[in-house]
């Protein structure tokens, strides 16, 4: 049975907690790239399978140390920063074609970002330590999965708004510069903490 109250507790503290991360980051960049509906499906999928994985784990990802959390994070940021500046230039016209992806080059795109990029970020240590307090992981999994849909779902939508408006350039850079200064600052916790 699922629990509503459960449900939309975890719903608006998991929205809320990733709504400024870098899931929708994530999302704008592949959303100015790539067809939003390919890229949603492979969000999804991993997202779906990142609050199993906290759910059926429960409160075990708690026990993480949290400086080689930040450490693995800091470096996958600054690696997607790298590959984000350094990547050779491609044409506007060839990435505003849709048709010429195709979905599992897509999904599987956005589904290896974001399980990557996501493993034991704060949302999924937050599922777990929800999952393991209400003792209800179907009504903690909805809600947490729901809000990361959610986030992504924005991120994505507003990749293609600001796509009409900016360039990808310039949208590519300032991507690379906010990853690169969460790389920074992810390193500078491990370090620190």
């Amino acid at each position: 049975m699922i629990s509503i109250t459960v449900t939309a507790l975890v719903f608006g503290v998991v929205f809320l907690a990733e709504l400024p991360d870098k899931t929708a980051l994530a999302g704008l960049v592949l959303g100015t790239r790539y067809r939003a509906s390919y890229v949603f499906a492979g969000v999804a999928a991993a997202f779906a399978l990142h609050v199993a994985l906290a759910v059926a784990a429960g409160s075990v990802l708690t026990l993480l140390p949290q400086q080689v959390v930040h450490a693995v994070t800091g470096v996958l940021f600054l690696g997607g920063a790298a590959m984000l500046l350094w990547k050779k230039g491609e044409e506007e016209e060839e990435i505003r074609k849709p048709e010429d992806q195709s979905f599992w080059k897509v999904a599987g795109a956005g589904f290896m970002l974001i399980l990557v990029a996501e493993f034991g970020d704060l949302t999924q240590i937050m599922t777990a330590n929800l999952a393991a307090r209400y003792d209800d992981p179907l009504s903690v999994g909805l809600g947490a999965v729901l809000a990361l849909w959610s986030v992504a779902g924005l991120g994505i939508l507003g990749g293609k708004a600001l796509m009409k408006r900016v360039p990808l350039g310039l949208i590519t850079k300032i991507a690379a510069l906010l990853m690169l200064g969460l790389g920074v600052w992810s390193l500078w916790e491990a370090a620190t903490g």
